[in-house]
């Protein structure tokens, strides 16, 4: 199992989590350092809205052998209707339905990079997180969203959720799940 990231500091703190088990690259997406049909499986957790697609899917299916079997999970449009987040970051609604590729736009294109059989699937994962956990997560801007915003929304919303945070914050994760496999 590989690990790959263009972040020096992610894979540090990765390899610090994985163990022994997993190994861990430097890379990107849209160049990955590894041979061709390398892999039997891959999977994209929430990177998909990061990438080039136009090149990370093609190369994504070049490291993988015949059929081999892609998953990428991403958000669906729904997440963003009911994201907690959004009370305090208003901005992030719009920003974040900009970024992440509906899940028929994402089959397409992972048809055209040389994947065939897209299957889509719609789960719902209900979530649960504690004021002070929530609290750490924001104050280190734990998604990328939040360093897209500006810092005087940033600022305000992280001073209103100190104020305003119940005890305990529940939510669903609104995630499409699609699976590819190699021609």
């Amino acid at each position: 199992m590989w690990g790959v990231d263009s972040s020096a500091e992610m894979l540090a703190r990765a390899r610090e989590r994985a163990g022994r088990a997993v190994g861990f690259k430097q890379g990107r997406a849209e160049a990955l350092p590894f041979r061709d049909g390398w892999f039997e499986r891959a999977v994209l957790r929430l990177v998909v809205h990061l990438v080039d697609r136009d090149r990370a899917l093609p190369e994504l299916a070049r490291v993988l052998g015949p059929g081999g079997r892609a998953v990428v999970a991403t958000f669906r449009a729904e997440h963003f209707d009911g994201i907690w987040l959004a009370r305090y970051f208003p901005s992030l609604r719009e920003i974040d339905r900009a970024r992440f590729p509906e899940p028929a736009a994402l089959a397409g294109e992972l048809e055209a990079a040389g994947f065939a059989s897209v299957r889509t699937r719609a789960l719902t994962q209900p979530a649960r997180v504690g004021r002070e956990q929530a609290l750490e997560r924001l104050r280190g801007r734990y998604i990328s969203t939040l360093w897209l915003i500006s810092d005087d929304e940033y600022r305000a919303g992280l001073e209103r959720a100190e104020r305003e945070l119940p005890a305990e914050t529940a939510y669903s994760l609104e995630w499409a799940l699609l699976v590819a496999e190699r021609r």
